[in-house]
Parts: C-alpha cells; structure tokens; sequence
C-alpha cells in the first residue's frame, strides 16, 4: 500500500527488500532508551545491542525512498515479535549489564500471554522516525495491518499512562481501554509512569 500523500510504503519487514535491521534498531531506540538508561545513555548502543531481536516476518514497516519511517508489530498473541541474544546483550553492554539484560529484559520482552485470546492480534513495538512525526505513519501502518491480517479483535498489551501522544493516536484509530494496571509506588517515580494502560478494538 503506497500513502498517495506522504507517498510511504507499508510491507512486512521480511518482505521490504532492504536491511531494515538497523533502521528499525533506531527508532526502538529513539523510543525506548528512557527505560534502557541503565543499560546505556547511548542510543547508538542501544541501537547495536538490539538490532538482532527484531523476528522479522511479525513487523511491518513503511518505507520512503529505500527508507524506513515506522515499524509495528503484529502477532497472533502466541508467537514472539522480539527474541534477545544474551550474547549480543553482552558485546554490547559489557559481560555485567549484558547479563543482566539477558535476565530482566527476556523476562520483559518475551513474557508469554497467560490464557492468549483466540483471533486476536497484537499490536506492539509501534515507533516512528522523528522526522516523520505527525505524517500519520503509524496509523497508515496499523490500517495496514487491521486490511491484511485475518484477526477481528486487536489488543495492545502496555501503553504508559504518561504516553499522550501514543493514548491519543491509539484512541483516534478506536482502540478503548479495557485495562489499566497500577505502577509499583516505589518504581513509578522512577519510570514516570503510574498506570500501564491495556486497549483493544474490535474490528467492523
């Protein structure tokens, strides 16, 4: 699907014909190296040590002129989008905090759906280049996805409550809360977040 204004190509990452390995390290990157400080305050590190996770046939990107624009993920709530390398954690950030990445982040990134709901899709990992924001690429994509994907339900699992701009977009495309889980008192400070907001939409 080619956007006739902003002239974006949506494909599924496996199938966009570029290493797109890279590109897609870099908006995650962009957009989580908030949580990630621990591990480094260099996104360019961030970016390397994750590059290798992303499982490729579960995203899809929209591209401009052999460029990616955004990425998100679509998973039936069964497969993993994302799987981590503790080795590659450990080149990258050092034999400890690798380690520890290894650890605490697998537990994070690859916790499995407890009772995964039947037709339903998950929407996950959903960034945008920064000079591509406000163009309306992730919700092209995500249109994409509820067009080219057999699910009538779609969930997404964690959006912080401190995330407008991400509440706003989801809300605008018709996702409704159904969830909304409260921060331990002792981490929100730290993280910035109070509640991890869980949404869905079910599809016309």
């Amino acid at each position: 699907m080619q956007s006739k204004d902003n002239k974006f190509e949506i494909i599924r990452a496996d199938k966009a014909g570029i290493d797109v390995r890279k590109q897609m390290a870099q908006i995650f990157a962009d957009g989580f190296s908030q949580w990630l400080g621990y591990f480094s305050k260099d996104k360019e590190v961030i970016a390397k040590a994750f590059a290798h996770m992303f499982i490729l046939d579960q995203f899809y990107v929209a591209t401009v002129a052999n460029k990616i624009a955004g990425m998100v993920a679509c998973t039936d709530c069964k497969t993993l989008s994302v799987q981590l390398n503790k080795r590659e954690l450990r080149k990258h950030f050092g034999v400890i905090k690798g380690s520890i990445a290894g650890i605490v982040l697998k537990k994070e990134f690859e916790a499995p759906f407890e009772n995964p709901p039947e037709d339903t899709g998950s929407i996950e990992y959903v960034g945008t280049v920064s000079e591509f924001r406000g163009k309306g690429v992730a919700t092209q994509i995500i249109q994409y996805i509820f067009d080219n994907t057999p699910y009538s339900e779609y969930i997404i699992e964690e959006v912080a409550d401190t995330n407008i701009p991400a509440m706003n977009l989801y809300k605008k495309i018709g996702f409704e809360e159904y969830k909304r889980t409260p921060v331990s008192p002792k981490n929100a400070p730290k993280i910035g977040i109070n509640y991890l907001i869980s949404l869905k939409l079910r599809k016309l």
